[in-house]
């Protein structure tokens, strides 16, 4: 019963991000915003996982004690829940402007935006050690898993809900507004079931608590050179009339993820003189694995966030004649495929599961066959509720056999598997490019066939060897979540100057 308590706050990170998917192409047409300033939602959320963590990991290394650990995991969900319900009820009480397209009230809900996400960050870093204590250690990752598959099914459902109740061709602020009021009403529910939950253990980690000054340093320098270039960037929006400089824009964006990956690598270098006040950082595998997440996270997100845009009948120019690079389907039938590309993670994670049950060699091949197509009949008929005709969808049966032919030849093992599925996303990209119509969508699509595995692989060999150090380096790799704030940025700023289609060109880099 404490598992299944738990895993409610597995379900609402899932669910909340992929309706990002649904709300930013909303807030696109609403507000009349470039593609650029639309994946801002994206900035504000994930942004938020990132400086959630920092704080915690500063004020630990201030205080010498791990701030969690002082609260226990139980209290600790429980303030999370109440900060995401804080930012859910500043979302319902912004005024709507005089004019739809005020972009100041945009920014105000970036910044509610942020409020609720702070809280998803300290609900995360809380729920993944809770899990694994809730009983025979040894089983923790079984635990994980099953809160994993909850998160994906959150994932899921949501494109398909925030269209049923927020997105309708009428919608207006205010009907948004009602449905995070309600998601505010499931938080406050949440943290009341967890307060007086009697199965729930307080459950803290008595380790030591191990500073890490000049990592600390480190990330600061990181944090401000960041606010320094986004300052910059939201300067290019001010007016009532801006005139953005698109180049500056990508620039500057590009420059903040080179600030990212510089300092992380330039952090691994310094270690090598003064290990001990580098703490976790001295590790060159957590190095590389923070920059795997920093880059897998930001392309499962791209991809997702993007595909509302690339999906709807928004035409561009080319060669002076309107085009379309898919041209299928209207503004408001996109979410079924945004399902689909969230489902398809889920298609990948519940077979990557397989493994940990340790099945006989003969019926884990079965499972492996199995387990995928059960997932996507699934994800059938719940898109066929919203569709009439689901027909076109059984090609993506092909996607999700290479999917299974990539497992068997990954063997199970982390490198291999990361290797192959890498590989194949990279392909997947640059097929949706240089293809038109539905073999482009569902490459498009297949990616979340291949982001599925990445973080259970990336974490496994990230932490390998840390030892007295893997608490702290798993804090570092949840920061790197913030990819999913910066990359969808390069990539909306790329579609503003050369095209939705054509911008997809980031992914493949990602994958790579």
């Amino acid at each position: 019963q404490a598992l299944y308590t738990l895993v409610t706050v597995f379900f609402f990170w899932g669910f909340i991000a992929a309706s990002n998917s649904v709300f930013i192409p909303f807030c696109k047409d609403y507000f009349q915003l470039d593609q650029f300033q639309s994946q801002l939602i994206d900035w504000a959320f994930y942004g938020a996982y990132y400086l959630g963590a920092l704080l915690l990991f500063i004020f630990s290394n201030i205080l010498g004690k791990d701030i969690i650990n002082k609260w226990g995991y139980k209290n600790s969900i429980i303030y999370g829940l109440l900060f995401s319900l804080l930012g859910a009820l500043l979302i319902f009480l912004i005024e709507e402007g005089n004019q739809v397209s005020n972009l100041n009230v945009y920014y105000l809900i970036l910044l509610t935006y942020f409020v609720l996400a702070l809280g998803f960050s300290l609900q995360q870093i809380s729920a993944n050690p809770f899990a694994i204590s809730l009983g025979d250690p040894d089983k923790g990752s079984n635990r994980l898993n099953l809160a994993g598959g909850v998160n994906s099914f959150g994932t899921m459902i949501a494109p398909l809900v925030f269209t049923h109740f927020a997105i309708s061709p009428s919608s207006s602020l205010s009907d948004v507004q009602y449905f995070y009021l309600a998601i505010g009403g499931l938080f406050f529910l949440c943290a009341s079931l967890f307060f007086f939950s009697k199965k729930l253990p307080e459950a803290k980690d008595n380790s030591e608590f191990l500073k890490a000054p000049r990592a600390m340093r480190l990330l600061l320098i990181i944090t401000i050179l960041l606010g320094i270039c986004f300052y910059f960037i939201f300067s290019e929006y001010k007016g009532e009339n801006p005139d953005p400089n698109d180049s500056l824009i990508l620039q500057l964006t590009l420059v903040s993820l080179i600030i990212v990956v510089g300092g992380i690598l330039l952090s691994n270098y310094l270690s090598k003189k003064d290990k001990d006040n580098w703490g976790a950082m001295q590790y060159p595998q957590l190095i590389f694995g923070m920059i795997a997440i920093f880059v897998y996270v930001g392309v499962e997100v791209a991809i997702g966030s993007n595909l509302g845009e690339l999906l709807s009948n928004v035409d561009s120019t080319r060669d002076g004649i309107d085009y379309n690079p898919l041209g299928l389907i209207s503004n408001n039938e996109y979410a079924p495929f945004i399902t689909v590309y969230w489902g398809s993670l889920m298609i990948g994670r519940w077979t990557g599961a397989i493994a940990v049950f340790n099945p006989s060699r003969k019926i884990r091949t079965w499972l492996y066959i199995l387990v995928p197509y059960i997932a996507f009949g699934i994800i059938l008929s719940i898109i066929s509720n919203k569709i009439d005709d689901i027909s076109i969808f059984y090609w993506f049966a092909i996607c999700i056999a290479i999917q299974i032919a990539g497992f068997f030849i990954g063997k199970d093992k982390p490198i291999s598997t990361l290797k192959i599925f890498g590989a194949l996303g990279a392909i997947a990209m640059l097929i949706g490019i240089f293809t038109t119509g539905y073999v482009a969508l569902f490459a498009f699509i297949s990616g979340g066939l291949f982001c599925s595995i990445m973080w259970p692989c990336i974490f496994d060999l990230s932490i390998k060897g840390l030892g007295k150090y893997t608490s702290q380096g798993s804090s570092f790799l949840i920061m790197m979540i913030l990819g999913g704030g910066i990359i969808p940025l390069i990539q909306g700023k790329l579609a503003d100057i050369i095209g939705i289609h054509e911008s997809y060109c980031v992914t493949v880099f990602c994958f790579l």
